[in-house]
């Protein structure tokens, strides 16, 4: 393959420093960058091809769990909705003992259903057992489990589960967190390739591009410049919620105060009337005759929550696993503009005793809620999917071609014996200053994104294996 003659453009240099420059950089930069390039798509390709192809089928679940669960999510009775008391009442009738009352999520509008949320014996922490309940008569629409906090019914939360872990549990999480380390290293890597080609090109007579391998690395080029922005979030993205790197950016966050705000719930540690400015709401004291989970609570702490600024149609009741805890009235629509503000409301007083504003929320903190729900298709609705199908489509159409153009490559192609280049013979030309940066900058990445730090030894060991070999003919 052609080499470029310089990393930098060297307008005025003279003939000798040009050549010195071009001879520097084909001895190590260039084989070596082209050498990680190529590892990370041939090792790790198999997993970016398998993110991107459950990605872009969980881009489209919005419409299939339309489409499969119409009857748990829409009716057609109209009328005023029934108090939450007596749609909970109906949803517990079914369940009965097999299950702690954990949540409750009203009818966001006019023909669509209540969700009663259950906690039962045998579930994940995240998995709750939903019924749901039409508002207009308290007939039951549906019984289904459902996941996380984004609600997600049994489709969309068995493709979630593939994408993110392929139902291996912990263990399965390595492959998405594989992918999402190394997947911005291989697009800034393409990046510089690039760069280097193009001066290359301008400098050396023109290549035909009839033939068919130069055709598919065009190709290859081209829509790596299309995807850069949207494959450098996907990392990004997928990295926030990954189990070690994810872990690291959490105590990164946390250090310089960029963590997502969450009410209190205490309520030894707040005065009976909170000093929240709307002190003036519900301030008559009861007394505690009612249970924590109590169904009449429900309609009580939404209409406090109502009067204290929580007006989005999707909203979460929650009540507390202990008696000495407030409830929780959270917003919960991820679209634009996201509505996620929350209250927690004494239930003796009705009083708020803690709440969060999005609008307050620190920037980095913002960032992140808008990353996760833009990567899930919340934030923009119809048209975020479309994007995300197309990143994730020409992600898969990247690493199929990545990996055509190594087959029609390949050193065995025709009986060819061709000494392999590798990782290690190339580092042994690069100068010191160069290696000591990279030596440096790989460690602290290494650290950080462990996941990454543990798959570049097995890359560094086949590539021992591979140069190894390579010089044992040398040797003789």
């Amino acid at each position: 393959m052609s080499t470029p003659s310089s990393f930098l453009p060297a307008p005025g240099a003279d003939a000798a420093r040009d050549r010195a420059v071009s001879a520097s950089t084909q001895a190590w930069a260039y084989p070596l960058l082209m050498r990680l390039h190529f590892y990370i798509g041939i090792l790790v390709g198999p997993f970016l091809l398998f993110a991107a192809l459950s990605g872009l089928l969980y881009a489209l679940t919005p419409q299939l769990e339309n489409l499969v669960y119409r009857h748990e999510l829409y009716t057609s009775s109209t009328g005023a909705a029934l108090p939450l008391a007596e749609q909970i009442k109906a949803a517990s009738q079914l369940v009965g003992d097999g299950g702690r009352l954990a949540a409750v999520r009203p009818a966001p509008e006019p023909g669509t259903t209540t969700r009663i949320m259950f906690a039962v014996t045998g579930m994940g922490p995240s998995e709750h057992r939903a019924v749901f309940v039409d508002p207009a008569n308290g007939q039951i629409r549906g019984d289904l489990g459902v996941y996380g906090t984004s609600g997600a019914l049994p489709i969309r939360a068995w493709i979630d589960l593939l994408h993110r872990s392929l139902h291996l549990g912990d263990v399965g999480r390595l492959y998405s967190e594989l992918a999402a380390s190394w997947l911005w290293v291989l697009a800034l890597g393409g990046l510089v390739l690039w760069v280097l080609r193009a001066r290359l090109q301008r400098r050396a007579s023109p290549v035909s591009q009839g033939i068919a391998g130069h055709r598919v690395r065009r190709w290859h080029r081209k829509l790596g410049l299309w995807l850069l922005l949207g494959l450098l979030f996907f990392s990004a993205t997928g990295l926030t919620w990954s189990q070690w790197a994810g872990a690291n950016i959490s105590v990164l966050r946390a250090y310089y105060g960029w963590g997502t705000p969450s009410v209190s719930t205490s309520l030894e540690a707040m005065p009976q009337a909170a000093a929240t400015g709307h002190e003036h709401h519900h301030q008559a004291p009861a007394p505690v005759a009612l249970a924590a989970g109590d169904a009449a609570l429900f309609d009580a702490v939404l209409g406090a929550a109502r009067a204290n600024g929580i007006q989005a149609g999707k909203v979460e009741i929650r009540p507390p696993a202990k008696p000495d805890r407030a409830w929780t009235v959270t917003e919960i629509d991820r679209s634009w503009p996201t509505r996620v503000d929350a209250v927690a409301v004494d239930p003796r007083t009705l009083a708020i005793v803690d709440r969060t504003r999005f609008e307050d929320f620190p920037i980095a903190a913002k960032l992140t809620r808008w990353g996760i729900d833009a990567h899930m298709g919340a934030l923009f609705g119809l048209p975020n999917q479309i994007v995300l199908v197309l990143l994730a489509g020409g992600l898969a159409t990247m690493v199929v071609w990545g990996y055509l153009m190594w087959w029609r490559r390949r050193p065995t192609r025709q009986g060819a014996a061709v000494s392999p280049a590798t990782l290690i013979a190339t580092l042994r030309k690069t100068p010191r200053p160069g290696l000591l940066a990279i030596l440096a900058g790989t460690a602290l990445l290494a650290w950080f994104l462990p996941v990454m730090g543990a798959s570049l030894l097995g890359f560094l060991g086949v590539d021992l294996i591979r140069y190894l070999r390579a010089r044992k003919p040398a040797c003789h």
